[in-house]
């Protein structure tokens, strides 16, 4: 049974098959450019292009939003894409736009939390873990003794005076040209927030700047919680977004 995930970010849309008994994915990962305006028709077609890329129609495709996903189906928000999706039923427009494959559709952070819990950094972790994924915004997952709180969006809390990921986000790094150490400062500060108000356990750091940890997590300091990289790293999303689409009735 083929099974794919596609993950739609701010600035890609990336998916694979994924082998659902390994963790990983069957084939090296095809992405395009998130168009711009991300409308949700603009959006769809580029899904449709990742999928078709394969040239064999899986059964199935889990699909990340990169914002709240209410019933597996309805958006709620979408920061980093196109306002027009705001109350969209993506699971029907999605599946209209694959043929009528059957469509799981959840928030792309949760997604990627999901795979890192039952493959990577978080196996076998109690109590409150949380991963975090540093792209266009900053996306989170909470757990607690491994069951996903779903839609916690804590990119979205105040720091400074704006949304977080407007601060500590990677994209935040890039338009601003910060070093290493002054982005880490940032991600530091978002941390000793975030830590604040949940007292983790584990901090899981994914995103595509995960590969690069060994850059900046030595330089966080003051963290009472142990802080890992997503071992998944980027294909987390891809990866959890299968497996919910495996799981759907």
């Amino acid at each position: 049974m083929q099974i794919f995930g596609v993950d739609i970010g701010g600035s890609g849309i990336k998916g694979a098959p994924v082998d659902l008994d390994r963790g990983d994915l069957a084939q090296e990962r095809f992405k395009v450019l998130t168009p711009h305006p991300a409308t949700p028709d603009g959006v769809a077609d580029g899904v449709k292009q990742v999928v078709e890329h394969f040239g064999t129609r899986p059964v199935r495709v889990g699909i990340t939003f990169p914002g709240v996903v209410t019933g597996g189906a309805t958006i709620r928000t979408a920061a980093n894409v196109d306002k027009s999706w705001i109350d969209v039923d993506a699971r029907a427009l999605l599946g209209e736009r694959l043929g009528g494959l059957p469509v799981t559709v959840l928030n792309d952070a949760d997604a990627a939390g999901v795979a890192e819990m039952h493959f990577g950094a978080g196996r076998g972790r109690k109590g409150a873990v949380l991963l975090l994924t540093f792209g266009t915004g900053i996306g989170s997952a909470l757990f607690f003794d491994g069951q996903l709180v779903p839609n916690t969006e804590l990119g979205h809390l105040e720091l400074h005076g704006h949304d977080a990921e407007k601060h500590a986000s990677t994209k935040a790094k890039e338009d601003h040209d910060l070093s290493w150490e002054h982005w880490a400062h940032r991600v530091q500060k978002y941390l000793a927030h975030v830590e604040m108000l949940f007292s983790p356990e584990l901090f899981i750091i994914g995103g595509g700047v995960s590969r690069k940890a060994d850059k900046f997590l030595p330089l966080i300091k003051g963290i009472k919680a142990e802080i890992v990289p997503a071992q998944l790293q980027n294909n987390a999303g891809i990866v959890g977004a299968a497996m919910a689409a495996a799981q759907q009735k």
